[in-house]
């Protein structure tokens, strides 16, 4: 999550997100930034990683200071968090296809689709 947000900030294009995705991820994005406002070491950092995106070691400075911040306000970190999950649950399937997003420990599940049987599912 992290490494999105902080490839975002940087202006890195995420060719492989989702639109809705895209926009949740820019917000996140925003808010971090806005959290860097008068952190004159992160405001660096992030201006480093916005003026050469492509170089990893900026953008993975720039994910460190991203950490950072949302180690140090618990409930701002949970926020941001929370905003990443809704964000991933927002796919949308288009033409023929399914998506099901799924958060959580894995004792009993099964996804299904057009199953034209009879029969007793046992769990």
């Amino acid at each position: 999550m992290t490494i999105a947000i902080a490839a975002a900030m940087a202006g890195a294009t995420i060719e492989a997100t989702a639109a809705p995705a895209q926009a949740a991820l820019a917000g996140m994005a925003r808010r971090v930034r806005e959290r860097f406002r008068g952190r004159a070491r992160d405001e660096e950092t992030l201006a480093r990683a916005v003026a050469d995106p492509d170089e990893p070691e900026r953008v993975e400075a720039l994910e460190g200071a991203v950490r950072r911040v949302l180690d140090e306000d618990p409930e701002f970190g949970a926020e941001i968090e929370s905003l990443w999950n809704q964000a991933q649950t927002r796919a949308s399937a288009s033409d023929d296809g399914n998506v099901n997003v799924f958060n959580g420990p894995a004792e009993k599940v099964i996804q299904l689709r057009d199953m034209n049987a009879q029969g007793n599912i046992n769990l």
